[in-house]
């Protein structure tokens, strides 16, 4: 005898109060059978009880996808209580893969012509969670209207649409930027903070909207301005702080509508200031506007003093007990080092401090930021603070440190105006990452470099540390051991000196092998080969009869030779140049400086610029500047090749670009043939 099927509640319980997990499985099992049985027998009047309980099983993780259908079914039926499950089960159980689209499109069509406000929100709520983007183009219209709706619940859910449109079909944005500007009037709450996001949405992927909306900046600095002097209503103040969710939306708003633009940046520079230094910072939500106020005026053109207090906030993040927020703000003070570093550099104690957090994210971080912060006044003060660091550091940070230690020396010319300077720090490096193997290819890497000074002692230097890298690798645990102290006046002084002079007369004589990671081949682009970059071939001796190779070359940028730049690739307002030098001392070298200038109002991002060459040259890629292009012609990247032509052949260079501009990933790999004759006569 067949069981009847359970209620929704009754099902419920029984779930609950299975013991193991084989008779829940047995339960639900027992009820889809029901459930498929009823949907067969097409039981109009308690389809809907049928697909409830269906939807409550798949929550529970088991599969549901046979009542797809009946989804359908019931959205189609005039009656609410069955639209309202239909479209609870179409935003589950669909999603914008399948081929049920085709037909739902119509009834969402149907229902928001209807007029019936509760009906027109469950089509708007289903079109934005599973909408494709056939289906936002043939809707698109409907929504537009409703947006205009006297009730403000049919207007909040079609705002909230309209964004999920954009994101699918970003060529749609002109139907609703008219709307915008009239609901920026808007009183209600929902209605006016779904504004401000559609608004922020159609700015980032529409250059026309955002040129669009610069001219509702002084009507956004008004709202936010009552926000924070009277505020909007006391149900949406938080711990004090007046509609903190609508003060950080605008001022995400404005911060895109006044990056790159004077005249915008300066309309809300008074306001920053107010919101900056009047804001409640005794609760999250307050700590919340204040950093994005932060934000906000790190990316307009706001004047030198509103930057100054912006850094001093967070500075004083750095001081809070919350993990969170001084994370928040070591990594936001890692994003402004570069523009800002004078006024970084007066909360460089703190950072330092940050150093011996137990928080593994906070050390990492506040270690990224110390090497940021080293220049040439205060490398010494620096290596000795991070050299102390090195001694006490996790395991998983003795890599960077070290690393970072020799980098920030090198890049700072200290080893130049004290030659001692690259043994004791490369010595004390190596002690406190002697039994982690990860960071010895960062060291050598920069160790190698010095290989082929001009200084004849970081010369030496360099090649003793390279021999310790290969030959004697099996001894270097032994070697930097730290060294017992020696009894004065005896002979034991006499043959520790000669002991010593030996190892490194020794380990002088070791010669070095060139660092093959430096000579990129950008996975031989030009042989059409995927692999890995491979290493280079021997050159032939020169005309001289010497060997010439190109880490060899000397370390410093000789006199340029007049040859004619070239324009190489323009796309989108983005131009890529090339300039050459030909060094008089070495005419088989050739340095190219690659300039990346950006002309658009959108900022280039992610830019990696790599080369390839064929495989008699040597081609060797400098460190760029950086990896993002300012709009309208701000500060440019630049990258140095230098390519060794022993043989005096045609020059052919490939080039690969990869970026992000405008919302969109772009990928151009192309080939320059019209070098100038005087790059490789």
């Amino acid at each position: 005898m067949v069981l009847p099927s359970l209620k929704l509640q009754d099902l419920i319980e029984e779930i609950r109060g299975a013991k193991t997990q084989a008779q829940e499985r047995e339960v639900i099992q027992k009820e889809c059978a029901h459930i498929r049985a009823s949907f067969r027998d097409g039981d109009p009047l308690h389809r809907h009880r049928q697909l409830a309980k269906l939807l409550y099983v798949h929550m529970l993780g088991y599969p549901a996808h046979f009542g797809q259908m009946e989804c359908l079914k019931l959205i189609a039926s005039p009656r609410f209580t069955d639209k309202r499950v239909g479209y609870l089960g179409a935003m589950l159980l669909l999603d914008e893969r399948q081929d049920a689209h085709l037909l739902i499109t119509n009834s969402i069509k149907n229902d928001l012509s209807q007029g019936i406000q509760a009906v027109q929100g469950l089509a708007l709520c289903t079109l934005s969670t599973v909408g494709s983007a056939e289906m936002c183009r043939d809707l698109a219209t409907e929504v537009e209207k409703l947006l205009l709706q006297p009730g403000p619940y049919v207007r909040k859910k079609a705002v909230l649409t309209a964004v999920h449109i954009i994101r699918k079909v970003p060529e749609l944005s002109n139907i609703f930027l008219p709307p915008c500007a009239q609901l920026l009037h808007e009183r209600h709450h929902g209605v006016l903070l779904g504004t401000i996001t559609l608004i922020t949405e159609l700015c980032e992927r529409s250059p026309a909207a955002l040129k669009h909306f610069r001219k509702v900046v002084p009507q956004l600095v008004q709202i936010l301005w009552t926000l924070v002097t009277t505020g909007y209503s006391t149900e949406h103040s938080i711990s004090g702080v007046s509609d903190p969710f609508l003060q950080v939306q605008i001022l995400r708003l404005l911060r895109i509508l006044g990056r790159n633009h004077e005249e915008s940046s300066e309309t809300m520079n008074d306001l920053l200031a107010q919101v900056a230094t009047n804001t409640d910072t005794s609760r999250n939500a307050g700590n919340a506007v204040l950093f994005e106020t932060v934000l906000t005026i790190m990316d307009i053109r706001s004047v030198a003093g509103l930057r100054v207090l912006a850094v001093n906030i967070l500075g004083r993040f750095l001081l809070n007990s919350d993990k969170n927020i001084r994370y928040v703000a070591l990594t936001s003070l890692l994003r402004v080092v570069q523009s800002d570093h004078s006024a970084v550099q007066r909360h460089r104690p703190t950072v330092v401090e940050c150093l011996r957090e137990p928080d593994a994210s906070l050390s990492r971080r506040a270690l990224e930021l110390s090497l940021a912060l080293v220049n040439s006044s205060n490398v010494r003060a620096m290596t000795q603070e991070l050299q102390s660091f090195l001694e006490s550091c996790p395991p998983d940070l003795r890599a960077d440190c070290a690393s970072g230690i020799l980098l920030a020396a090198e890049s700072n010319h200290w080893c130049k105006w004290q030659p001692g300077a690259l043994e004791n720090m490369g010595t004390s490096c190596w002690r406190g990452a002697v039994r982690k193997p990860s960071p010895f290819s960062r060291i050598r890497q920069v160790v190698s470099v010095y290989g082929s000074c001009l200084d004849v002692e970081l010369q030496q230097r360099a090649v003793e540390y390279n021999a310790l890298f290969q030959k004697y690798d099996h001894m270097r645990a032994a070697i930097l051991e730290k060294m017992p102290l020696v009894e004065r006046g005896g002979t034991q002084d006499e043959e520790a000196k000669e002991s010593k002079e030996a190892q490194h007369s020794e380990a002088a004589l070791v010669p070095t092998e060139p660092q093959a990671s430096k000579l990129l081949d950008l996975l031989d682009l030009l042989d059409g080969t995927s692999g890995a970059a491979q290493r280079p071939p021997p050159l032939e001796p020169s005309s001289e009869g010497t060997s010439v190779h190109l880490l060899d070359l000397p370390c410093v940028s000789p006199a340029p030779a007049s040859i004619p730049n070239l324009k190489v690739f323009e796309r989108e307002g983005l131009q890529l140049n090339l300039s050459f030098v030909r060094p008089p001392g070495t005419p088989a070298l050739l340095l190219i400086m690659v300039t990346a200038i950006n002309t658009s109002e959108a900022d280039v991002t992610h830019f990696v610029c790599q080369a390839a060459v064929p495989k008699s040259f040597q081609l060797q890629l400098q460190a760029p500047s950086g990896d993002t292009v300012p709009a309208q012609g701000g500060l440019p990247v630049t990258q140095l090749l230098r390519i060794l032509n022993p043989k005096k052949a045609p020059l052919r260079l490939k080039l690969r670009l990869t970026y992000n501009h405008f919302g969109q990933s772009v990928q151009e790999i192309f080939e320059v043939n019209n070098l100038p004759v005087e790059t490789w006569q």
